[in-house]
């Protein structure tokens, strides 16, 4: 078996091309004004190689593109049609331990959605909850360390 291994090696075709990307969903934050803002963002992304899908929701400002796409040429396309453009600054609300610490609560952002900022998400290994643990009814050792 190893000779016929040794042997399709040189007869097998290498391909030149490259890796193909992974399939990734970027967001980007576009302020649209009206139907014509709307189109002509849609149609800067839609016609770009590897783009699966495009989704537009002018209420929210922002746009979601689906393919086989690098997020940097997206936004680079989005600038390019004259708007100010960048990734999707926010997270859902229900999502932060702390929605209102400084730099995380924003007045411009869609309901429901806070600025996605380090301090705000928990760490995982947070001492925090354990310690709370402690002195909590839910915990029937509880007693013995008070």
């Amino acid at each position: 078996m190893g000779a016929l291994d040794y042997l399709s090696n040189f007869c097998t075709v290498t391909s030149t091309r490259g890796k193909r990307k992974p399939m990734q969903t970027v967001e980007i934050k576009v302020k649209m004004d009206c139907d014509g803002c709307e189109r002509r963002v849609k149609n800067s992304v839609k016609h770009m190689k590897g783009v699966r899908t495009v989704e537009v929701n002018r209420k929210q400002s922002r746009m979601t593109v689906s393919g086989f796409v690098d997020p940097n040429k997206v936004l680079k396309r989005v600038k390019n049609t004259g708007k100010r453009a960048e990734f999707w600054p926010y997270i859902p609300y229900n999502l932060v331990q702390h929605p209102y610490i400084a730099q995380v609560y924003d007045k411009r952002a869609p309901s429901g959605f806070v600025r996605n900022v380090a301090q705000a998400v928990p760490m995982p290994n947070a001492s925090e909850d354990k310690i709370s643990y402690l002195f909590s009814d839910d915990n029937p050792n509880a007693c013995s360390i008070m």
